[in-house]
């Protein structure tokens, strides 16, 4: 039997579609909403829509630049890691704008370096413990991916919370097409059957 190893650069497009669909998912859930409604918590530890934004591009901008040695322009906000979730909300002074700019302006880069590096690029995450430190682009790729579409998952439901807007929204909705009375009646349903389970 014979194997084929395919080439390593191939996977830089699969990755870049990826990263970019985890991205345009996060972003979707920012649009068409006030300053506050994107602000505002919504979960016991502040989970909030622009928060999210503001995280994620913090995430891009530590694991494709530090880690990898790449100069990456400084975000619009100056952070002081020892202040707790700091990345996770936006301040008063914090623009919607502005935080939007620094989430291309890293994305950009983000696009450059894994559409060009190959994908075996060494790096090394100084917040990782020792043994697990030493990694490579496709593995922090992989990471940054599961981590955006995680935080696209909460965005969801935040959104949801806000508005009752769900679902991919650029490509079409991915939920059954149904009124507010069918989505009604589903949702006692599943009450009733969490209710009576035994």
């Amino acid at each position: 039997m014979t194997t084929t190893t395919a080439d390593p650069a191939d996977l830089r497009p699969h990755l870049l579609r990826h990263l970019r669909e985890a991205r345009d998912s996060l972003l979707l859930k920012l649009e068409g909403l006030s300053e506050y409604d994107a602000r505002r918590p919504l979960t016991p530890t502040g989970t909030n829509v622009l928060g999210l934004v503001k995280h994620a591009t913090f995430v891009e901008h530590g694991y494709f630049g530090a880690v990898f040695g790449q100069r990456v322009e400084p975000l619009s906000w100056v952070f002081d890691l020892d202040e707790d979730n700091i990345d996770m909300w936006a301040t008063p002074e914090q623009s919607r704008e502005a935080l939007l700019d620094d989430l291309r302006r890293v994305a950009a880069h983000t696009d450059r370096f894994v559409g060009t590096a190959p994908p075996d690029t060494p790096g090394r995450v100084p917040w990782w413990s020792p043994e697990k430190a030493d990694v490579t682009l496709h593995q922090i790729a992989l990471h940054v991916i599961a981590e955006l579409h995680r935080h696209a998952g909460h965005a969801d439901i935040v959104r949801e919370l806000i508005d009752g807007e769900v679902g991919l929204r650029s490509r079409g909705n991915n939920l059954p097409e149904q009124d507010a009375a069918w989505w009604s009646d589903y949702r006692e349903r599943v009450e009733r059957a969490a209710r009576t389970f035994r």
